[in-house]
């Protein structure tokens, strides 16, 4: 998947990278020329966000996979690296434990959350708010791969439901708002079979607002139902969200299984091959368009600084 995803783009990417160079550059110089000043006369860091490092600067486009257990979050990943990832773990339970930042790099290595966010070439710095606790649940997977090129993926806990939920030791819908500020693409992903919406996967959807634009819902293991069964369940899926998303836009919906096994059902394979063209498309773009969105960024940040004024 990743020879098209990539490959045939290729200079377009090189391009594509250039121009976001220049543009990151041209930013970098205008905070800290400007921006950075004002924020921290007015604390802009305490009503709003926290004030944006060389890393945050320096950073690839990030796209979040976001769901509850056994959803197929680690295995949408893992199909979309076309291989695992230093530190992968795939099973029934809850196996994906820690918040795992999917980077490009030399060799596969996993650098640990307290040293990851001492790293001034990372745009993590700021999770040391978050306490020790949750810096042990973090970590840098680093490894070779193309799709790795252009963008960094952040792969997360599984969301609990029920009386499943405890207490983890740190505040994760904080954390799941930080990451959202700073992605440029979120993934939902559902469970065909299970599309009930537990409190805490409520809570982090709640934490995604004011990045609406940015989120793109998954349904999952989409090939295990008939065709009469997914339409019930996309429906089903409809009024769930309808409940937790705010939004009166229609956040845009793929269907498929996203893993690398053969489909369990034929029936639909037409519909799961056009929407999940659409999907890695959607994610090939993110590189491309990761200028005009740290530019967008940017102008929106300067005008909630001119507010705080």
């Amino acid at each position: 998947m990743s020879r098209w995803l990539f490959g045939s783009r290729k200079s377009g990417t090189q391009q594509s990278a250039s121009v976001y160079n220049d543009v990151k550059a041209g930013l970098q110089t205008m905070y800290r020329k400007h921006l950075l000043p004002l924020e921290s006369d007015f604390k802009f860091q305490q009503f709003y966000s926290p004030l944006l490092t060389d890393g945050d600067f320096a950073a690839k486009p990030m796209v979040m996979v976001l769901g509850q257990y056994s959803t197929g979050k680690t295995t949408f990943v893992q199909h979309l690296l076309e291989r695992d990832y230093p530190g992968l773990r795939i099973g029934p339970e809850p196996t994906t434990d820690k918040f795992v930042a999917i980077m490009e790099g030399p060799m596969d290595q996993v650098i640990p959350g307290n040293t990851a966010v001492v790293d001034p070439t990372k745009p993590f710095s700021q999770l040391s708010n978050f306490g020790n606790i949750f810096l042990q649940r973090f970590e840098c997977s680093m490894l070779p791969c193309v799709v790795l090129n252009g963008l960094t993926l952040i792969d997360t806990p599984g969301v609990l439901s029920g009386n499943k939920q405890t207490s983890r030791g740190y505040d994760f819908e904080a954390v799941v708002q930080w990451f959202a500020e700073r992605v440029d693409l979120i993934l939902l992903i559902f469970d065909a079979h299970k599309l009930d919406i537990s409190d805490e996967f409520r809570r982090c959807i709640h934490a995604l607002r004011g990045n609406d634009t940015k989120i793109r819902i998954v349904l999952n293991k989409a090939d295990m139902v008939s065709y009469q069964q997914l339409m019930r369940v996309y429906g089903a899926l409809m009024w769930s969200l309808g409940k937790v998303i705010s939004s009166p836009e229609v956040a845009r919906v793929y269907i498929g299984s996203f893993w690398n096994n053969p489909l369990q059902n034929d029936e639909n394979r037409k519909l799961f091959e056009a929407e999940a063209n659409d999907l890695y498309s959607d994610i090939a773009r993110v590189p491309r368009d990761a200028a005009i969105r740290k530019l967008n960024d940017f102008i929106k940040r300067a005008r909630l600084a001119k507010v705080n004024k």
